[in-house]
């Protein structure tokens, strides 16, 4: 191959823009790397802040919060507490972008187009998949819409119905992101029918992917969904110049997704259109800004303005690899969320401070619901059980009762806190109002506990402490009234 066939080769095998933009997106939307090596969920402030994309709260490198799940927690909460927060922040990524994040910001949405790139006969679009495409809003409807509500008002249990039994993001990104690392070993404690299902939705959308273009952003992504509500609104997307457009329908024809026109609830913005458009009618602009034009540019734009339209791209992409560099530093290496205070009382243990089996926890205080302080230097001398919960979720509150009774069983012999963590959808004291639990309730509003006890984010997370202090068990996962009276009996020893 002489030098011309390299370059042409180069030229035809390069990234497109798009993709790069992609990958760029995926790698800012899970930024902590350090997830993946530890194993454990970044659980710092930007954790209360949502991504524009799909990427699940659980994934080990994720960095903010799906906006769907985000969703589904604030609507089980609304007989608590409005989520304008939720509401205002997707209102304000429909208006401006609108399904542009599903063409260009979203990692689930790169990674089915990964899959299609698979060799193997395609389904093109038809009148069936156009009528397909509208079962995502039946789904918003019924899982992120009615269940939350009906469960979170009716039932006072906050279920995020469509991530618990639907979601291939959860299941490929959260729950086998944390299984695939060994020192979540104990996880597999907590799979059941429930993760088998899921796991098998997830490789039923795959397998689809690669035979339909963008499978589950056609027909199954609520986000999507949302996002499509704003196609009319949206501030920067495709737009077709009306004057230059002869009606071909080429556009239309050449798109993947089930489109009627360019621009419309179906279109994910992703520009694709504009390298079959003979008319050079097709740009993607931000309100009058064009972002991105053909090739050939378009017969309006004069060189002048090309080349200030280059320029200004240079600096963008300056711009956002300074942000990404800025960020991977930002999370693996300063790591926001480990900077604690680092306390090294010792007591009459000889144990070194630590969480693992075997070592003591640092001493922490804190500030209980029915006023009473739980200082941990106090309970030596008895059993101390640590458990994190969450009002959204609903495995912790299917065990609270078991330690409830454990203490009112042995409440002399035994030091008890059930600590929220500082991620909050609802308020939890008034959550447990009518209920009656026997131990007292605490939020870790800094998430300095959980730091303190290695907690990963994943909950339930169960800690137990001898006489003397000392970690006997500290895991992830359900437990039940046999295991409780077990392992009292074992930190009795």
């Amino acid at each position: 191959m002489d030098d011309l066939g390299k370059i042409r080769w180069k030229q035809a095998h390069r990234p497109a823009g798009r993709r790069l933009v992609q990958l760029y997106s995926a790698l800012l939307h899970n930024a902590y790397i350090k997830g993946f090596i530890d194993g454990k969920i970044y659980t710092g402030s930007t954790k209360y802040a949502c991504v524009p994309g799909l990427n699940c709260y659980s994934c080990p490198g994720a960095t903010g919060s799906c906006p769907l799940g985000a969703l589904q927690n604030a609507l089980a909460s609304a007989g608590h507490r409005a989520g304008w927060y939720v509401l205002g922040i997707m209102l304000l990524f429909g208006v401006i972008l609108g399904r542009t994040i599903c063409g260009w910001l979203c990692p689930l949405g790169l990674i089915q187009e990964l899959l299609h790139k698979i060799p193997t006969p395609k389904l093109w679009k038809n009148r069936f998949t156009r009528i397909l495409s509208w079962l995502k809003y039946i789904i918003l409807a019924v899982f992120v819409i009615a269940m939350p509500l009906w469960f979170g008002l009716r039932c006072q249990v906050p279920l995020p119905a469509f991530c618990k039994f639907i979601c291939p993001a959860g299941t490929l990104e959260g729950a086998m992101g944390l299984l695939a690392h060994p020192a979540n070993s104990s996880y597999y404690s907590m799979l059941g029918i429930l993760f088998t299902r899921k796991f098998v939705i997830m490789v039923v959308i795959a397998l689809a992917c690669v035979f339909c273009y963008r499978t589950f952003c056609r027909f199954i992504c609520p986000l999507g969904a949302i996002y499509g509500l704003f196609s009319r609104f949206n501030v920067i997307g495709v737009k077709v110049d009306a004057k230059r457009c002869n009606g071909c329908g080429a556009c239309v024809r050449h798109c993947g997704m089930d489109v009627r026109f360019v621009g419309d609830h179906e279109c994910i913005q992703c520009g694709r259109c504009m390298d079959v458009c003979h008319q050079n009618a097709i740009t993607i602009k931000a309100g009058k800004a064009v972002l991105l034009a053909p090739e050939t540019g378009y017969p309006t734009e004069t060189p002048g303005t090309q080349g200030r339209r280059h320029r200004q791209g240079k600096i963008v992409r300056g711009f956002a690899m300074a942000v990404l560099v800025f960020a991977l530093i930002w999370f693996n290496f300063l790591d926001p969320a480990g900077v604690k205070e680092n306390l090294t009382v010792r007591y009459d243990s000889d144990a070194p401070i630590g969480h693992e089996v075997g070592e003591q926890l640092e001493d922490f205080t804190l500030s209980c619901y029915d006023g009473s302080v739980f200082h941990l230097a106090g309970t030596r001398g008895k059993i101390t059980f640590i458990n994190f919960w969450a009002t959204y979720c609903t495995p912790c509150i299917r065990e609270l009762p078991f330690f409830s009774d454990l203490y009112a069983a042995h409440e002399d012999d035994i030091a008890m806190i059930a600590v929220h963590p500082g991620l909050v959808t609802q308020d939890p004291a008034a959550f447990l109002s009518g209920r009656d639990y026997t131990m007292p309730f605490a939020t870790d509003s800094d998430d300095t506990v959980m730091n303190i006890v290695g907690g990963t984010g994943t909950l339930p997370q169960t800690i137990v402490l001898n006489r003397k202090g000392e970690v006997i068990y500290n895991q992830a996962g359900s437990i039940t009234r046999e295991m409780l009276e077990a392992l009292y009996e074992e930190a009795d020893r």
